[in-house]
């Protein structure tokens, strides 16, 4: 039998028929679904050294067990001494069984292993349906070595879904386990 997550087998079986209770879908293609979740970080620092993008691409790799790529620059900004197509940055996008994945190993190890943890934001939604969440330290993820990094950077994590309002999406968000704070 093959492998299936355990956040996507909890969707399948708890999580779809609670949003149809909730909101009263008639179809099961109608209740949202997460649909990708993108990792990104900036190297502001990488325009006076290039190994930096190599730390912070090796970085985002450990983290989401799948290879992540240099963003290279769209424009010229001179006061950023900054040139079209240099590397400022790195991401990586996650589907399917990675994404399942890594979102059980953010709720379950890297969220509580964060410094006087109250809860996550709610206010980091586009308006839709998309959740945006920023992480001040990339140290809160087990697959990092304290160790072996250089500097302590932040990242962003955004979550992609198919729900059409934020209200949706925050319940979906909330049904698959990440922890908002109580208004």
């Amino acid at each position: 039998m093959a492998y299936v997550p355990r956040l996507k087998k909890e969707y399948k079986e708890r999580v779809m028929k609670a949003l149809q209770d909730e909101f009263g879908y008639k179809n099961v293609m109608e209740v949202p679904k997460l649909q990708k979740i993108v990792l990104s970080r900036g190297v502001g620092a990488a325009v006076a050294d290039k190994k930096l993008i190599d730390h912070a691409v090796d970085e985002l790799t450990q983290i989401a067990g799948q290879k992540a790529v240099a963003t290279i620059s769209k424009k010229d900004v001179s006061t950023f001494k900054l040139r079209k197509g240099m590397p400022i940055g790195a991401k990586v996008t996650l589907r399917g069984e990675r994404m399942y994945e890594f979102l059980d190993r953010l709720v379950t190890t890297a969220l509580p292993r964060v410094r006087d943890f109250q809860g996550i934001r709610a206010t980091g939604f586009d308006g839709r349906g998309n959740y945006n969440l920023g992480v001040t330290e990339q140290i809160i993820f087990p697959e990092i070595n304290i160790d072996r990094i250089n500097r302590i950077n932040g990242m962003d994590i955004t979550f992609v879904t198919s729900a059409q309002t934020d209200k949706e999406a925050k319940s979906l968000l909330t049904e698959l386990g990440l922890p908002f704070k109580k208004n």
